[in-house]
């Protein structure tokens, strides 16, 4: 056949291309100096030019007593290869060995978590002075690779960039709580959760085992602690719950031991403990028989410290606990016990006379110094929440710091070991309003006000993931993530200097990892920032993106609004009604709108002068927090509720000098919101009384108005407004005082705890 010139043509370009590709796919690719983003960073990092090569012919050479580490590195890299790799198990390790991973636990370093890294063109090791550094080290060499390899994609080679790493971590406890009971995970989910803190060097999973709301371990000597304390129905009538067998722990453990993660135990004394009543009545004061709880909030029931039979069942319990878990600490609770039922307790009273206790704080000392004496005749040790502080620290306990750093401060100062774990930090159930990344990395786990001889007791810190809220992976995953990632550089590398920016672009890189490990990650930080800006008599709206890569638009809340508009500039608001904020990346939607109303009235920008104060954790943004046109959600913890515990809510508004030529301030209304969710101790006011006044000297009450709509029983989150309409002239002053109910009522699961009232605008027409 006779072929013309146009068919060698093609012939040629064709052999041309697949040339090209060839030598495209034999062309090494690896990550390159800059893409080298490894988190936590390590303490110090030598990047070389060129690369190792790991194919077909490559082993991994190791002492036999570091076969965990080996087989674990082989999987890692046959679950993306081609080929198999060989494990070569010596007694004798030449660091020259060419073609290797060499897996070194003999190194002299300073502590058994520290690591070296070295890679060169020739060989590749991972020195350390035992298994749990050797572990560390390929976590590391994990994100060396580049993102192809964590998608397991199968290659016939991979290649690493050449580099030196040493590295070890400043604090020996780095955790994370995961609350399994309010929301029951399988098993599977808590090995990846395992997987990703080996990966991120976090080394402390903190298993919350048991609640009010489910009992999830399964216990041979008390069977009804799973047939009845691990289900509860909802308040729709379905069942709801689930637990795991002896044969899931040890499997779950095992898995953990693997990577070298310690397994931490948390079974909840004296309190959060309705779901074991549930089951077996006679633990608590009464022996009346209780469901298991099916919503949220601190309950009264709690075992009674007055019977014998109690420390028999926890002993019991605990004893099977220390067979399924090898870690040197088992954490017992001791957060949030009401004394409501020991107050009101013959044997708990008879306790507090037998042992020469001074009141119920005293009596939860006894409790937990008793459960103490118990572990540590095992060989266990105790931590607490720094609830176990009050009435006086048992001997060998560690403190868990969640109310702030002052218990953490209080441990250390007596001689006991710490984990900070504050509210302001490490809440991770807490949405990105209140903790975002940033935030995270600029948490210091050791208090400013501890002296230096006293850091050593800061054994490190946890983020905490409680789960009332999420019901499901996925929910999880957009909550611990990425934040866990901040808090694990913080807990390792501890970078005396914060860089969040450069943090922030490391993390970019991690996201592939992520997505490939079915982490649905959330985001870094609300991607819109919502605020007022008073300036003299007006008020501006100026919504400001999260992030720099995003862009804000804003529109009116009505059917007849126009479509979205850039929010550039501030808006200066001239109407009450309702705002839609969207954030865009590229051109697309980027997370949730969110959605804030204002109100648009005569007491905007006025001075409060308050006779009682607001707490400091629900400030609504300040003094002026209550006339800045923002209006609370039924999210209490959306920024603009000011929270008042314990006491009344009490305040004088100054509308100032009017500018009205017969100098007369004619008021018609004045109407709060107030907000009730009985769950965590928020109750509408008993009363509220409106006065006003022409010179801030004497006041005339106008109105005072009952509670009468909406009972402090009732359940859910409301809001409620509280108005009073009258026409007077000359007005200046206006005094609001809302009567707290002062302590939770005896009804409620937490009887006698202090009261909360939460309020917003001061809307005056």
């Amino acid at each position: 056949m006779k072929r013309n010139g146009r068919f060698w043509f093609l012939v040629f370009s064709l052999w041309f291309l697949v040339g090209c590709d060839a030598e495209k796919q034999s062309t090494p690719e690896y990550r390159s100096k800059e893409e080298i983003q490894i988190i936590p960073q390590p303490q110090e990092i030598k990047i070389e030019e060129g690369f190792f090569e790991i194919n077909k012919n490559t082993t991994i050479t190791t002492f036999p007593d570091s076969k965990n580490e080996a087989l674990y590195l082989k999987q890692l890299i046959e679950n993306s290869s081609n080929f198999k790799i060989d494990i070569v198990f010596t007694e004798s390790i030449s660091l020259e060995e060419a073609n290797t991973i060499l897996l070194f636990n003999q190194h002299q370093i300073n502590s058994k978590e520290a690591y070296q890294l070295t890679s060169t063109e020739h060989s590749l090791g991972i020195l350390s002075m035992s298994n749990i550094g050797l572990m560390n080290g390929i976590q590391t060499l994990r994100q060396l690779f580049i993102n192809d390899f964590h998608s397991n994609q199968k290659r016939d080679i991979w290649y690493l960039p050449t580099v030196t790493i040493k590295d070890s971590p400043k604090f020996k406890h780095r955790g994370l709580l995961l609350d399994c009971s309010r929301h029951f995970y399988k098993k599977e989910v808590i090995k990846k959760y395992i997987d990703l803190l080996a990966l991120y060097k976090m080394n402390v999973l903190h298993w919350h085992l048991t609640e009010d709301q489910g009992w999830r371990i399964a216990i041979d000597k008390y069977p009804k602690l799973t047939e009845i304390g691990a289900w509860r129905t909802e308040l729709d009538g379905s069942k709801y719950g689930g637990f795991y067998t002896k044969s899931d722990i040890r499997k779950i453990v095992a898995y953990a031991t693997e990577r070298h993660i310690t397994v931490i135990p948390e079974i909840e004394l004296p309190g959060h403990s309705q779901a074991a009543i549930a089951a077996y009545p006679y633990l608590s004061c009464t022996g009346e028989q209780i469901e298991v709880a099916n919503d949220w909030g601190v309950f009264k029931e709690i075992y009674c410290a007055g019977n014998d039979s109690v420390f028999t069942f926890l002993e019991d319990v605990l004893t099977e606990v220390m067979e399924l878990f090898p870690s040197k600490y088992i954490h017992i609770g001791g957060d949030e016990a009401p004394k409501f039922r020991w107050e009101h307790c013959d044997k708990c009273q008879q306790r507090i006379k037998d042992e020469n206790i001074t009141d119920e704080h005293g009596l939860q000392s006894y409790f937990i110094s008793r459960i103490e004496k118990f572990l540590n005749k095992n060989g266990r040790q105790l931590i607490g929440w720094d609830e176990i502080l009050e009435g006086g620290l048992s001997e060998n306990a560690t403190v868990q710091s969640w109310r702030g750093m002052e218990g953490g401060i209080t441990a250390a100062n007596s001689g006991h070991n710490a984990i900070m774990s504050p509210t302001s930090y490490a809440y991770f159930d807490y949405d990105l309003k209140a903790i975002d990344l940033e935030k995270v990395y600029n948490f210091d786990p050791i208090p400013k006000e501890l002296a230096k001889d006293k850091h050593h007791f800061i054994i490190g810190g946890e983020c905490n993931m409680w789960t009332e809220h999420v019901p499901d992976e996925n929910n999880l995953d957009s909550k611990v993530f990425p934040r866990l990632l901040a808090m694990s550089e913080v807990l390792w590398s501890y970078p005396k200097e914060r860089n969040y920016a450069e943090f922030y672009n490391r993390l970019q890189h991690h996201y592939p990892i992520l997505k490939s490990m079915n982490v649905n990650y959330g985001a870094e930080n609300l991607p819109i920032q919502v605020e007022t800006i008073i300036s003299e008599n007006d008020v501006y709206i100026l919504a400001s993106p999260g992030n720099k890569d995003l862009m804000v638009y804003y529109k009116w809340e009505c059917d007849t609004c126009n479509d979205f508009e850039w929010a550039h500039y501030e808006i200066m608001l001239e109407q009450s009604g309702t705002l839609i904020f969207q954030a865009f990346k590229n051109d697309e939607k980027y997370e949730d709108s969110i959605k804030q109303t204002f109100e648009f009235h005569n007491a905007l920008t006025k001075k409060v002068t308050y006779k009682s104060q607001y707490n400091q954790w629900y400030t609504a943004g300040g003094d002026s927090g209550l006339v800045d046109s923002k209006t609370g959600s039924l999210d209490f913890r959306d920024g603009n509720w000011q929270g008042f515990w314990g006491n009344d809510a009490e305040m004088v508004l100054d509308l100032g000098k009017v500018d009205f030529t017969d100098d007369e301030q004619k008021i018609s209304e004045i109407a709060i919101n107030f907000y009730q969710y009985n769950n965590s101790w928020i109750f509408f006011p008993t009363k509220v009384e409106f006065a006003i006044s022409s010179d801030g000297k004497y006041f005339e009450t106008v109105q005072t108005l009952d509670n009468e709509n909406i009972k402090p029983q009732a359940r859910g989150k409301l809001i409620e407004t509280f108005r009073t309409r009258f026409e007077r002239q000359h007005i200046r002053y206006i005094k609001v005082k809302a009567i707290n109910i002062k302590k939770v009522p005896d009804w409620h699961e937490a009887a006698g705890s202090k009261a909360w009232i939460f309020m917003d605008e001061i809307i005056v027409r």
